[in-house]
């Protein structure tokens, strides 16, 4: 007898029948997503394809039109304004093209911002960011401000402040884009492992094929639709889920 294959665990974020316009431009066509923890996904797709706005209605920076975006199951794209703000801040990180740290800080400050945000006292959110340092292999360089870090130290602090509030989404919108190519495999090879290893989903937007190819998957956009994901519609009728 073939052993029973063990239960597929239901995703921790999930987007379903996601729609967007923009006036008459229709950015999301009732879009399927589904990513469990631990795993990786690329979403690419040529300029307006829509994929940036994907990652915005997931990450609840916008709401979509119609459709539902489910955090652990739990509707997540009705909540108001406050709620949004501290699920972006505590349960979601993001890592951007051009890492957006703030100049005037060190770097220390910059990972321990949102646990400072949260109302950690700055003693204890320093001392936990410190212990990013080394892992990430920016030891030595806690005091350093961005504008002493290269473009990938800069992003590996990024990577750092992402995940330091325990987030179980990572959100890196073309996180390599502003890197050369060596560079920016090392940084890519490094989020995919250190997600993975926290078992933190991580969703990354690229135009980049060498990118992609370091994601447990690739989930392609065009025209506001995704095409040829099935993991998305078997997560939708593994669910039951429909807006």
């Amino acid at each position: 007898m073939n052993p029973t294959p063990p239960p597929v665990p239901p995703p921790v974020l999930q987007g379903i029948a996601l729609s967007k316009s923009f006036g008459s431009t229709h950015a999301l066509d009732a879009v399927d997503i589904a990513v469990r923890a631990g795993e990786s996904v690329a979403v690419m797709g040529p300029s307006g394809s829509g994929k940036s706005t994907l990652l915005h209605c997931l990450a609840n920076i916008e709401r979509p039109d119609r459709g539902q975006v489910l955090l652990d199951g739990e509707r997540i794209d009705q909540l108001r304004e406050p709620h949004r703000s501290e699920l972006r801040r505590v349960r979601f990180g993001f890592v951007f093209q051009f890492g957006q740290l703030l100049p005037e800080l060190p770097a220390v400050e910059n990972v321990a911002l949102p646990l400072m945000l949260g109302g950690t006292p700055r003693r204890e959110a320093e001392r936990q960011a410190r212990k990013w340092f080394a892992p990430l292999g920016l030891d030595g360089k806690e005091d350093s401000r961005p504008g002493e870090l290269s473009g990938g130290q800069a992003q590996r602090v990024a990577l750092a402040r992402a995940l330091i509030t325990g987030a179980g989404v990572v959100f890196a919108d073309e996180p390599t884009g502003a890197l050369d190519q060596a560079t920016g495999q090392e940084v890519i090879s490094l989020l995919v492992k250190v997600t993975k290893a926290q078992n933190t989903a991580l969703v990354v937007v690229t135009h980049d094929e060498s990118v992609a190819r370091w994601c447990d998957r690739t989930v392609r956009v065009r025209d506001g639709r995704i095409v040829g994901d099935p993991a998305a519609r078997v997560a939708v009728a593994h669910t039951g889920a429909r807006p």
